[in-house]
């Protein structure tokens, strides 16, 4: 007998984990979270948080202290290169290129029509405690940090877990249905024989987590600055930095800085030397700095094999690790805990099926995929943004002197050399305005039914979105207002249940089929007829519902389209319970 049964066990308590717990809290399930360090991260690691991450913690409460706690979009909506931060040099502090980013400047209004939310900028030694407490809050007693797994076996009834509490020093065994590793795949995917495929050892990586006093150097309007040093090796090699709050803009206390060393350098765990290479890096040669702490990784973009083996799933980390660029890796972690937790849910609750569970690795490992090609691809760019400003890899320090003077030289060639530099680091969009890569993924398998449209073009650099209710795409948003109180169509869905929505014209046989499927299937079928209760306030919601009079589109828990009537259908009855008993495999 165990001592301790539960529905679900997560492994990890990082910023995957964390969220997988207070999802499933509250959607009815509870979970034991373990985690082996006894607090959150003490590193700064991801930041940015896309708008369609911050659409899942709105669906769940927590948008809002996140919002409170981190940066405005005034004070991440530009990336900007420059030589330095400081010195009188006739190569220092000069700008090389400025882009809007993440949102901001002239794209501000196409994201803020495309969704309810914003981006945020908080790193997760600010986010992973906000997400503590809410899992903490919302599931009392069932977060566990300095609580390590140590073994895991499962059988076709469930599963197995050897925990040991880490303070005492006592093991004890727990007992769940389903387990989530989310532990950055450290110890269940390997216990699993789980493999992770794809480059690794690329470049040793340093970050350097440091206190200081920028405000007299930095405007605070940029997620990140790029150094070009022109004694250095192009960007990575000298160096990005990125504000960490906890107050934001110029007067931002804390900074990370991070860049690569070859494989293998012995300076890469020099600590002494991060302070005089921050000096001259920035140029301030006087500045105080604080180091509060560095750290190392290896870059890497490997993909498990698998994401589910038996009764264990694998999120986050533990499924896919990329590089920082795009900064996928944290916003596909929490997308994968969303995907995963309703699906838990409707299952542990008899709802669903258990081939339910099949569609997670269906849906989440292309995206996984995708994500990982697409972090190294933008990473990769910045080699070619080096490139387009003349530099070279192994370039002596006077040769890379020599290529920034004549950039930065008056007359034709100096100009022409500038706008050429313009045009190739404009590629970079692909990092920093990843719009359709962000909101336009879809899942062409799984727990959805086509309909056998062909999805919308989509742009190869993965800026422009195109709204669409193709099944096995994100809801598109419109903004509606029903009751006098102005809401998003995602604000409609039902967080256990799904969305059926309508016009006029199918108000009658859709409700009715509605109806028919909560009956049978035990699942609450909410239906909102836009033109009848529910107003179109500004035409947003005729212009990317994609079908005609009479048809319908249902939406899943998690957003994402399930099914879609282009119209009036034979029999509505047998449509949707068609359909949804397709998603339910029931």
């Amino acid at each position: 007998m165990a001592d301790l049964e539960v529905p679900v066990l997560i492994v990890g308590g990082g910023g995957c984990g964390l969220s997988a717990s207070l999802f499933l809290s509250e959607l009815g399930v509870e979970s034991l979270l373990v985690e082996r360090h006894a607090g959150t991260s003490h590193l700064p690691k991801a930041h940015y948080l896309n708008q369609r991450t911050m659409e899942v913690f709105r669906q769940y409460g927590v948008a809002d202290p996140i919002y409170a706690a981190g940066a405005g979009p005034e004070h991440f909506g530009r990336v900007h290169w420059t030589t330095s931060l400081g010195g009188d040099g006739p190569l220092d502090r000069r700008v090389f290129h400025t882009m809007d980013a993440f949102g901001g400047g002239a794209l501000h209004d196409t994201y803020a029509a495309d969704s309810p939310t914003l981006s945020s900028n908080l790193p997760q030694i600010r986010l992973e405690p906000i997400l503590r407490r809410h899992a903490e809050e919302r599931g009392p007693g069932t977060v566990r940090f300095h609580h390590e797994l140590l073994a895991l076996g499962q059988d076709d009834a469930g599963v197995t877990a050897t925990v040991r509490d880490r303070t005492t020093g006592t093991a004890y065994e727990v007992r769940a249905q389903y387990v989530i590793g989310a532990d950055g795949g450290k110890t269940v995917g390997e216990q699993l024989g789980v493999t992770l495929r794809g480059p690794s050892g690329m470049l040793d990586m340093v970050g350097c987590h440091f206190k200081a006093d920028l405000s007299a150097h930095v405007d605070g309007t940029s997620m990140i600055t790029w150094f070009i040093d022109p004694d250095g090796a192009g960007a990575w090699g000298s160096g990005g930095m990125v504000p960490m709050g906890p107050t934001w803009g110029k007067h931002s206390e804390e900074w990370q800085l991070s860049f690569a060393f070859a494989p293998g350098d012995p300076a890469r765990f020099d600590e002494d030397a991060i302070v005089p290479r921050l000096r001259q890096l920035l140029r301030l040669p006087d500045l105080e700095i604080d180091v509060l702490c560095v750290s190392h990784w290896v870059l890497e973009g490997v993909l498990a094999d698998r994401y589910r083996v038996g009764r264990v799933f694998l999120a986050g980390d533990a499924a896919h690790r990329h590089p920082p660029t795009t900064g996928l890796g944290l916003n596909t972690a929490i997308q994968d805990a969303h995907n995963l937790a309703w699906k838990l849910a409707a299952v542990l609750d008899r709802r669903a099926a258990p081939e339910l569970l099949d569609s997670y690795e269906l849906e989440r490992q292309p995206i996984g995929a995708r994500n990982v090609d697409w972090a190294m691809f933008t990473f990769l760019n910045h080699m070619v943004i080096d490139a387009g400003i003349g530099l070279v890899p192994g370039q002596a320090p006077e040769a890379g002197r020599a290529v920034m003077e004549a950039f930065f030289a008056d007359g034709p060639l100096g100009e022409t050399r500038r706008a050429r530099a313009a045009e190739v680091i404009n590629t970079q969009r692909t990092e920093f305005q990843a719009h359709d890569l962000e909101l336009g993924f879809r899942y062409d398998q799984g727990a959805v039914v086509p309909d056998g449209s062909e999805p919308p073009d989509t742009d190869p650099m993965g800026t422009t979105y195109l709204p669409t209710t193709r099944p096995g795409h994100r809801l598109p948003h419109a903004w509606l207002e029903r009751d006098g109180r102005r809401m998003s169509t995602h604000d409609l869905v039902d967080r256990c249940g799904f969305l059926l929505l309508t016009d006029p014209d199918g108000a009658d046989p859709w409700s009715a089929a509605a109806r028919a499927a909560a009956e049978k299937f035990g699942v609450p079928v909410d239906v909102a007829v836009v033109g009848d209760g529910t107003s179109d306030i500004d035409g947003g919601w005729a212009r990317v519902r994609g079908v005609g009079d009479g048809g319908a589109v249902l939406v899943r828990p998690d957003n994402h389209v399930a099914y879609r009537a282009a119209g009036p259908v034979p029999d509505h009855h047998d449509a949707l319970l068609g359909a949804i008993g397709a998603v339910l495999h029931r």
